[in-house]
């Protein structure tokens, strides 16, 4: 995942991902502990890509501007 793109998401979209990306993980930690997927590699990317995407929210959320009255 390139951070770039993801800063071109809204945050809607952000939040989709991520929780694709969190379902992703889960289901690679069962398959690799059932033996079913040999590449742990894949759950480091995945958890990376994870981190990408809430690192954006993050900046996302403090950079909004607030208004003060």
């Amino acid at each position: 995942m390139n951070t770039n793109d993801l800063r071109q998401q809204t945050r809607e979209e952000l939040l989709k991902t991520a929780a694709n990306l969190r379902g992703e993980i889960r289901d690679l930690r069962f398959k690799i502990s059932t033996r079913q997927h040999s590449k742990v590699r894949t759950l480091r990317h995945t958890a990376h890509d994870l981190a990408r995407v809430l690192t954006v929210l993050r900046e996302k959320q403090t950079t909004t501007p607030a208004t003060h009255v």
